[in-house]
């Protein structure tokens, strides 16, 4: 199939400047004259029949065609970046040890690690689990996959997920007897928790659940099934046993294929995130690169698959 593409330093110059915001900054980062950005853009817009910016006595301003157009745009810049990338990636070769969380490894790394695997044969993958604080040095750690606010001294930090709670349980809860379609039938079920976590990360707790929807005093909270991590709390809610505080990183996959449903049309955001982390010394080698930039590609389909319920709260 043939493909009609308006030039690609044309481009180039309307993405620059739509991203910096100038004719001036734009011709600045592509070596140019602001005269030939105009240019540049100006042949764009007659080619593609509109006008993709708002000319202004201080300035420019993208207009709704622009705006439109610059996010796909940016996509397929970044799109033939990697594939550059990968050129030069496909020789990556030894260990790659990633350190992480028990519960982000059982619930999402290791359904997905096949695919990087695949990517990159040749590079042998060693998957660790902790809690503690990872010397790279004597833990022989390229990388570490850490939940929170991303802020980690001497080292780089990179966000690669943000997160959602939502209450999930399993079908046969869901349309059981007694059915759970709405807040009062909590009353009839079991409440499934971590208690690790519940004082310090109270996005995951009954209490401030059962408070936001009006329901304190009507359901003890404490009440249920305890665990002392989230990849057991997970389980437990696939297989029946309770209603859990789903973490979308952990239950997405669950959600997609059906065994776990996500409640009464509610979600809210954590305060956390899921960063890759690794030493400023070490962070751009080839193989830790490729990594956190698969990391992020997944991230990204598990978005565009739908592994999150829809609706905030």
């Amino acid at each position: 199939m043939s493909r009609h593409l308006p030039p690609l330093n044309a481009l180039r110059a309307f993405e620059a400047a739509a991203r910096l915001g100038s004719f001036v900054r734009a011709a600045d980062e592509l070596l140019v004259t602001p005269t030939a950005i105009s240019h540049q853009i100006k042949g764009l817009e007659d080619t593609l029949g509109v006008e993709l910016f708002v000319r202004l006595p201080r300035g420019l301003r993208l207009s709704d065609a622009g705006a439109r157009f610059l996010p796909d745009l940016i996509k397929g810049f970044d799109a033939l970046a990697r594939a550059g990338e990968r050129l030069f990636d496909v020789g990556l070769f030894g260990v790659l040890h990633v350190n992480t969380l028990a519960s982000f490894a059982h619930c999402w790394l290791v359904p997905r690690i096949i695919n990087f695997q695949r990517r990159y044969p040749d590079l042998d993958v060693r998957v660790s689990t902790s809690v503690r604080h990872i010397d790279f040095v004597d833990d022989d750690v390229d990388v570490t996959v850490r939940y929170g606010k991303g802020i980690y001294s001497g080292l780089r930090s990179i966000k690669i997920m943000e997160e959602d709670v939502c209450p999930v349980a399993a079908p046969s809860l869901v349309n059981g007897d007694p059915p759970l379609r709405d807040w009062p039938d909590l009353e009839k079920h079991r409440l499934l928790h971590d208690y690790l976590t519940d004082d310090s990360e109270p996005w995951v707790s009954w209490g401030v659940w059962l408070r936001r929807a009006g329901m304190e005093g009507r359901i003890d909270a404490s009440r249920g099934l305890a665990f002392d991590n989230s990849a057991s709390l997970v389980e437990a809610a696939v297989r029946g046993h309770g209603v859990a505080l789903g973490r979308s990183a952990l239950v997405a996959e669950h959600i997609r294929e059906g065994r776990l449903i996500p409640l009464f049309g509610t979600r809210h955001p954590a305060d956390y995130a899921y960063f890759a982390v690794a030493p400023e010394s070490t962070a751009d080698q080839p193989k830790v690169q490729a990594f956190i930039d698969w990391l992020k590609e997944e991230s990204a389909l598990d978005l565009d698959k739908g592994g999150a319920p829809a609706e905030r709260g």
